[in-house]
Parts: structure tokens; C-alpha cells; sequence
């Protein structure tokens, strides 16, 4: 792990340490989806779609959460197949690939680094949201630029009849909702705003008055009724973080998302929308390490158009579509003493697609699509050629905005589920899907010193093909349901650093990596119940994800440093009465995979580490049990409603592991590894108000 990250880590943890002071120890498609089902059993049952998941914004608040907030990301990170990255992150890892092979969309803009502090907080207010739905097995044609999954996050729409507000106080956040209508029955609008203040804690303490921690973020949502058949939404989102500790970093990300669409009727069941998106992501990252000063600064761009056509007639629904998109990526800017560099790229990226579903009868359906992805390096900047060992051999400059390489990528899916009785189903499920934007880390979780590159001349799309196969339960009465899945899914293309290379060894990140094929199998098993005062579901998930890259770990294949292979999780919610309800959450995960290493040797007085194997160790299990209550009143108007929610994160102080470093004695005769933990055991209260 590079010394950047770990001073990253290390700022975050004695951050965190200060804002719990004595609660925690620090130990080493938008609206157009009009045809929305629940999620209940008997579409978990019938539907063709093979691992998918829906979730619905109202019921978060039966999960107990960090620090008292309602999270859609931590939710997520419940489901069957589906990992967090370290403890308290907001980012998601699916059926072996990493959060940087998923593709967020927030009202069809993509969106990035999707945590707060490092996620401890998501950065999706859950008083924005309506549904989100992850795709983590087949993935319509209607969606790519994603090797392992897809999470369709789609916001509400603020009421047009009449005011309504709420407002909320936590441990660490508050945060703000209004909606009403700004021209009734036409206009709606909905604002949320929140912010963090951690800095004022951090202001009481003598050591770290110097110090900034915060973070604010704020979203938008206007809804236009044109007519019967005409719709227009306007959405935004802006969401900013800081972390500084005085005379040593300052670390800055902003995420920009917005989207105009409308929405058109062209029938009973049929739609078309278009919509024009743009996104930013922006890091801003300033240290001080070994007696210089280093800044380092990054973004991705996008801006976008988008237009699909979802038509249902009988038996047949058939979405076909476009996109085109310009994306603008700073792999890396930095200035250490007199040394300024900077890496920064184009490209123009362009889709067609047309998926069509149909069912056969009563007991069979089909899903079959088709997406032609071309992806185009612009040129304006330097590209260049390398050799074996990572040196330039050749550089040159095509004329701005002139293709330098174009790659073309066809990516067929087709899914079946057929019903053997009213009680069980069979599906099964294969696809194919590419990326173009790929993200390069030293450690399993992201950072804003994550550096990114896009495919060019050197680098090709990662290419994922995946198979699924599935069995699906329910009881008569659909109180409890089961599911078991099994997956196989193939990467090429996978990018990995080369062995002794981290991300600030050279400007040219494609001098840095090296490319191979991956691999991940697995199998998922479901039980839930869905009915009567206690509700809930375990999961539990059996994986083995690898990689082969030649010239790293000596060609032979390795353990990916996200490889995981036993998880469980126990979700329970219990309504006592109207006021009282109380929820668990019990997650368990086998120790991840990392890379120490195996022997040193001493070279004029500096010791040399020899790693032998990559990602050759485990740390140990990782565990925690939380608890919370609700307590919720309405006013005898019926016009307020008061709520208060308890919760204890991690009962039993469980110190799991966030950060294994190696340590030299003072005499460097002796090496051990010391592992850093985030939290212990966290209490958390928050008041909420809604009118």
C-alpha cells in the first residue's frame, strides 16, 4: 500500500476518533418506470430477470444504520452476492468484481466515489430517493459501461397538490427536506439539503482544532406536467467533502450529477424518453510527506444524451434505444517542488441497444437484447507505445477531437425463467458486457487517490461474460420465499499494477499496469419472510474471485484482493405496536485477501521487502451484530409526525480489521503486522420531524 493511502486511512481513522470521542476507539430509469411492482415474492418468483434487486426507499428505515441514517447503499450491501468494501463504506462489490466495475446512474447521469467521509455516510440522501435497482446477474441490453453491475437509482417527485417538510438531527449529520407544488397540479418541486458537523467537535479538542472534517450535499427535483402525455423532470445533485489535518493533507472531492428528460406517453404501455445528462467528479488532494509537498488533482466528466423507447403490446415489451457521450478523464495532475505533470484524455463513447421480452405462456418467458458499444480515443493530448518493462518507446499526438483508436464491442444477453408449478421457478441467464473507464488501486477500497485511465491504443475495454442459473420458492400463502443462484463469470482485459508499482510511480498510468483475464464463481443462497409483526431475510453467499495477468505473481493465478469466500447476513425487523419497532442486523465476513510480505533483506542500511505472492494472506473475519429502535407518533391533526431511532453499531465491540500494515522495530531487525481498526462499539440517536 502506497504512502499516500495509507496517510489517507490514517486521517480519516484519528478524524473519526475525535468526532466519537467517547462513543468509538480507534484501535491501531427516473420516473418512467411507471410500471414499478414491489418487490415481493411472487415477482421475485415470475419475473425473467436474473439477479436483479429492488429496493424501495420506505423501507430503510426497519435496517439499522451507522450513525442513525437511512441508507440505500448499506442495504444493498445486505443482499445476497453483494459485498461492502471495508467497514462502514458505501461502496459495493458484486459476485466478485470491484466497485469500480459497477456503474451508478442517479436519474440516468453516472456518478462516482459514492460515500461521504470515506462512506461512512452515502452520498445519496435517502429523503431524495424513490426505488433503486441493482443488476447484478443478467443486465438488460438498455444498460452498460459496466463488467459486473448496474444500480439504476431513480429520485421521487415532490407533490404537486400540497406542502410538505421534514427535518432531522443526528449524531454527526442534520438534514433538511421540502416539496410542494410551485405551480399546483403542474409544478412540483422537491429540495433536500444536509450537512455534516464533525468539524465542530473536532474544534473542541486542543490537538485537532486545527483540523477539517465535513461534508454537505444538496438534491433537486422539479416535475412538469405538460399535458396528459408529456412530462418534464429536471434533476440534481451536488455533494462536496473535505478532510485536512493541519500541515499535512487536505483532501477534496466533488460529485456533480444532472439530468433533463421527458417523458412521453405513446400509449396505454408504451413510453419514450429523452434525456440530456452531465456529470463531474472531481478530487483535489494536497500533502505533506517527507519534506515535500505534493498536490494531486483528478476528474471525470461526462455529458450525454440518451434516448429510449419502451414499447408493450400482448405479450411483448421491447426497450431500444441510443447514447452518445463525451467523456473527459485527468488520469492525474501533480506539482512536487518544480515537477508538473499531467496526464488527461477524451473520448467519445457511443451505444445502440434493443431488448425484447416475451411471454411464451403462463410458465415461460424470454429476455433476449442486444448492445453495440464503439469507443473512441480522441486525440489533443500524448499517446504513446511501451515496452515489456513499462518504457516509452514512441510518442505522438493525433489532431484534437480525431479518433486515435476506436474499440467496438458486441454484447449479446438472453435470460429465461420457467414456472414449474405456482410455487417454483426455474431461471437462467447469460450476458455479456463491456467497460471503457477503468479504475486503478493499490488496496481493496476506494480512496480519492484512486486513479483512473480509459481505454486508447494500449488499453482494451474490459470484456465480462457471465452464466447464472437459479431456483425460486415461495409458500402458498408467499410469507416466506427462497432463492438459490449459481454464477460463473469470466473477465478479459482486467488491469493490475505491476509487481513494485503503486499509482504516483510514473504520469503515464499505462507504464504503470499490466493487463490479464479474471475470474469468479460462486453460488448464493436466499431465505426471507415477508409477513406478521417479525420480518426479515439471511443470506448467504459462497465466492471465489482470481486473477492471472502475466508478469504478475509470477503468471500464476491469484486471489483478487477483494476475494472473499464465506458471507452471511441476518436482516430481522419486529413491529411491537404502531410506535415501537425494533430491527438486527447480523453480518459476517471471511478475512479478505491481502498481499505481505514473505522475507527482507537489508541494502546499505535501507531494508528491502520481498514479497513472494500476491494477495498470498488473509486478514482475520470480519463480524458485528447492530441493533435499533424506532419510536414514531403522529399528532391527533394527523399533520406531524415525530420519530425518534436508537442504535447501537456493533453490540458486542467487535475490532474488525480497516488497515493491516507492516511495522520495522527502531533496531528494522524485526517486522510485524499491526492491524488498524475503524470502530468499536457506536451508539447513535436522531430526531426526526415530518409535516
Amino acid at each position: 500500500m502506497n504512502r499516500l493511502t495509507m496517510t489517507w486511512l490514517a486521517v480519516l481513522t484519528a478524524a473519526v476518533a475525535v468526532a466519537q470521542s467517547d462513543t468509538a476507539t480507534v484501535k491501531g430509469e427516473q420516473l418512467q418506470e411507471v410500471f414499478v411492482n414491489a418487490n415481493n415474492a411472487q415477482r421475485r418468483l415470475s419475473t425473467v430477470q436474473i439477479g436483479a434487486e429492488q429496493i424501495q426507499v420506505k423501507d430503510l428505515v426497519s435496517k439499522p444504520v451507522l450513525f442513525g441514517e437511512a441508507d440505500i447503499m448499506r442495504s444493498m450491501q445486505l443482499l445476497p452476492g453483494v459485498k461492502s468494501e471495508s467497514d462502514a463504506s458505501s461502496s459495493f462489490q458484486v459476485r466478485g468484481g470491484t466497485s469500480a466495475q459497477n456503474t451508478i446512474l442517479y436519474d440516468e447521469a453516472p456518478v462516482y466515489n459514492i460515500g461521504h467521509l470515506a462512506g461512512l455516510f452515502s452520498a445519496f440522501n435517502d429523503e431524495a430517493l424513490a426505488t433503486a435497482t441493482l443488476y447484478k446477474g443478467l443486465i438488460p441490453a438498455q444498460y452498460g459501461g459496466a463488467s459486473s453491475a448496474v444500480l439504476d437509482i431513480a429520485t421521487r417527485t415532490g407533490n404537486r397538490q400540497q406542502w410538505h417538510g421534514s427535518a432531522s438531527v443526528g449524531l454527526l449529520a442534520a438534514k433538511a427536506a421540502v416539496e410542494g407544488p410551485l405551480v399546483k397540479d403542474k409544478l412540483g418541486m422537491l429540495l433536500t439539503v444536509r450537512r455534516s458537523y464533525a468539524d465542530m467537535f473536532l474544534k473542541l479538542s486542543k490537538d485537532f482544532r486545527g483540523n477539517t472534517l465535513y461534508f454537505y450535499d444538496a438534491n433537486l427535483k422539479l416535475d412538469y406536467q405538460l399535458n396528459d402525455r408529456n412530462q418534464l423532470f429536471l434533476s440534481f445533485l451536488a455533494s462536496h467533502d473535505r478532510t485536512a489535518i493541519e500541515e499535512m493533507v487536505d483532501i477534496r472531492w466533488t460529485n456533480l450529477a444532472g439530468s433533463l428528460s421527458w417523458l412521453s406517453y405513446l400509449g396505454k404501455r408504451s413510453t419514450s424518453q429523452t434525456t440530456l445528462f452531465a456529470s463531474s467528479y472531481d478530487t483535489d488532494n494536497g500533502i505533506w510527506l517527507l519534506g515535500t509537498n505534493i498536490a494531486y488533482l483528478g476528474h471525470i466528466r461526462h455529458v450525454g444524451l440518451r434516448q429510449n423507447f419502451r414499447l408493450l403490446t400482448g405479450r411483448h415489451e421491447v426497450n431500444a434505444g441510443l447514447q452518445t457521450m463525451l467523456t473527459d478523464v485527468k488520469s492525474a495532475e501533480w506539482q512536487r517542488v518544480t515537477n508538473h505533470e499531467k496526464e488527461q484524455r477524451k473520448a467519445w463513447d457511443n451505444a445502440l441497444w434493443a431488448n425484447w421480452q416475451y411471454e411464451a405462456s403462463e410458465r415461460l418467458a424470454f429476455s433476449a437484447g442486444l448492445r453495440l458499444t464503439t469507443f473512441s480515443a480522441l486525440g489533443g493530448p500524448f499517446y504513446y507505445d511501451i515496452d515489456d518493462k513499462g518504457q516509452i518507446t514512441w510518442m505522438y499526438r493525433r489532431r484534437t477531437n480525431r479518433p486515435v483508436k476506436t474499440h467496438l464491442t458486441l454484447e449479446p444477453r438472453l435470460s429465461m425463467v420457467w414456472k414449474a408449478t405456482p410455487l417454483l421457478s426455474v431461471k437462467a441467464g447469460y450476458s455479456r458486457t463491456s467497460q471503457n473507464l477503468h479504475a486503478l488501486r493499490s488496496q481493496s477500497t476506494s480512496t480519492p487517490f484512486d486513479r483512473y485511465t480509459m481505454s486508447s491504443n494500449l488499453v482494451k475495454p474490459e470484456v465480462a461474460d457471465q452464466v447464472s442459473l437459479g431456483f425460486f420458492a415461495m409458500t402458498p400463502n408467499q410469507a416466506y420465499d427462497f432463492s438459490l443462484e449459481g454464477y460463473y463469470r469470466r473477465v478479459d482485459n482486467v488491469l493490475d499494477y505491476r509487481d513494485g508499482i503503486s499509482f504516483s510511480s510514473a504520469i503515464e498510468i499505462e507504464r504503470l499496469v499490466l493487463a490479464g483475464k479474471g475470474r469468479g464463481y460462486g453460488a448464493e443462497l436466499s431465505a426471507r419472510k415477508n409477513s406478521g409483526r417479525l420480518t426479515g431475510w439471511l443470506s448467504y453467499t459462497l465466492s471465489w474471485s482470481q486473477t492471472q495477468i502475466e508478469g504478475v505473481n509470477q503468471g500464476r493465478w491469484y486471489d483478487a484482493n477483494n476475494d472473499r469466500r464465506h458471507d452471511i447476513n441476518i436482516v430481522a425487523s419486529y413491529r411491537l405496536s404502531p410506535r415501537w419497532q425494533f430491527s438486527a442486523v447480523w453480518v459476517y465476513n471471511s478475512g479478505q485477501a491481502f498481499t505481505a510480505p514473505s522475507a527482507k533483506y537489508e541494502v546499505i542500511d535501507n531494508y528491502i521487502y520481498y514479497y513472494a505472492e500476491r494477495n498470498g494472506y488473509r486478514a482475520p473475519d470480519y463480524h458485528h451484530l447492530d441493533l435499533s429502535a424506532t419510536w414514531t407518533k403522529k399528532s391527533s391533526n394527523g399533520r406531524w409526525t415525530r420519530e425518534w431511532v436508537f442504535g447501537i453499531y456493533n453490540v458486542y465491540n467487535r475490532y474488525n480489521p480497516f488497515l493491516i500494515n507492516f511495522e520495522d522495530s527502531q533496531s528494522g531487525h524485526r517486522t510485524k503486522a499491526k492491524q488498524y481498526s475503524l470502530f468499536g462499539i457506536v451508539p447513535s440517536v436522531s430526531f426526526n420531524i415530518k409535516f
